[in-house]
């Protein structure tokens, strides 16, 4: 595992040189790219793919370095750490900003429940009234 650490820190840090370089070109062209630069073949970009063979990574980078945030640039663990905080600030900004939607809308929610109760207890008390009243009229009717 830690013999294939560079080789695969290496591969990462190719794909994203391809990626910055070939701008807005196609993923295919970027990927040939990349197979040209794993394989060492010249071929690749023609779509004449020889065997893989993963040659050794023309830099040594230490195999404690794991890229962090952006891509091709290392950060002191404080500016890691700020980072982080910026992070957890902006999402807690946010959450508080969706907790508080959610609060209106719940309070929008349960005045509109209200005002339907209201207006069917009105409903029924009116119903119920003329019921009464076809009943006295029917039991007048019946006498």
């Amino acid at each position: 595992m830690s013999v294939l650490l560079p080789v695969i820190l290496h591969m990462l840090a190719s794909l994203e040189q391809f990626t910055l370089s070939s701008g807005r070109g196609t993923g295919e062209s970027c990927v040939q790219k990349l197979i040209m630069a794993v394989t060492g073949d010249e071929t690749a970009a023609t779509g004449d793919m020889p065997a893989y063979q993963i040659r050794t990574p023309t830099t040594t980078l230490p195999q404690g370095v794991v890229m962090a945030a952006s891509p091709g640039t290392l950060h002191s663990p404080q500016q890691l750490a700020e980072e982080a905080t910026r992070k957890r600030e902006l999402r807690l900004m946010k959450n508080r900003e969706a907790a508080r939607e959610c609060r209106r809308k719940k309070k929008e929610y349960v005045k509109c429940l209200e005002n339907r109760v209201a207006v069917l207890e009105n409903q029924n008390k009116t119903l119920i009234e003329e019921l009464k009243a076809l009943k006295d009229l029917y039991c007048h009717k019946a006498e």
